[in-house]
């Protein structure tokens, strides 16, 4: 039931619905790639070595000092495998993160393989590319990961079907 007179009601309705040309009218612009490096990508490249090997010996510190304090980890399931559903902020929590995946991650082998342009590593298991990891290096230390599981976006990485 209406409590406004019924012009009353239209002009509410018609300043609370965003018209065409407005800022809530428009959709979000999609993510940007990760940024360009002005780390040399020989520098980047051994980065990235230096933490799979870390993270293969099981060597907290040198993963901690790989890792920038701000460091952010965004990880892509789909919504199909899991993976954190937020970015995961901070070096030590990113450390704890995968400490506790560490039995799921057993498993995988990693391999040193160029990652949009960067290098990146990509974890297979038994073969197959399971995770795609992209690495944004400033300096000495790796200030993002993004992490990709999501089956429908590893189609490249494995050689299955194309949508």
């Amino acid at each position: 039931m209406l409590t406004h007179a019924p012009e009353k009601a239209r002009s509410i309705i018609a300043g609370s619905v965003p018209r065409c040309g407005s800022a809530r009218c428009r959709r979000p612009a999609p993510p940007a790639d990760p940024p360009r490096s002005s780390t040399p990508p020989s520098r980047q490249a051994r980065i990235v070595r230096d933490f799979k090997q870390a993270w293969e010996a099981g060597d907290i510190d040198a993963l901690i000092t790989l890792l920038d304090p701000g460091a952010t980890a965004t990880s892509d399931g789909g919504g199909l495998v899991s993976t954190a559903l937020h970015p995961v902020e901070g070096a030590e929590q990113i450390l704890r993160s995968l400490v506790h995946l560490k039995d799921r991650l057993r498993n995988l082998t990693l391999v040193e393989r160029t990652v949009n342009g960067q290098p990146g590593l990509i974890a297979q298991e038994d073969g197959v590319t399971v995770s795609v990891y992209a690495f944004e290096v400033a300096g000495d230390r790796i200030k993002h990961i993004w992490a990709v599981r999501n089956p429908d976006k590893l189609r490249p990485w494995t050689g299955g079907p194309q949508p």
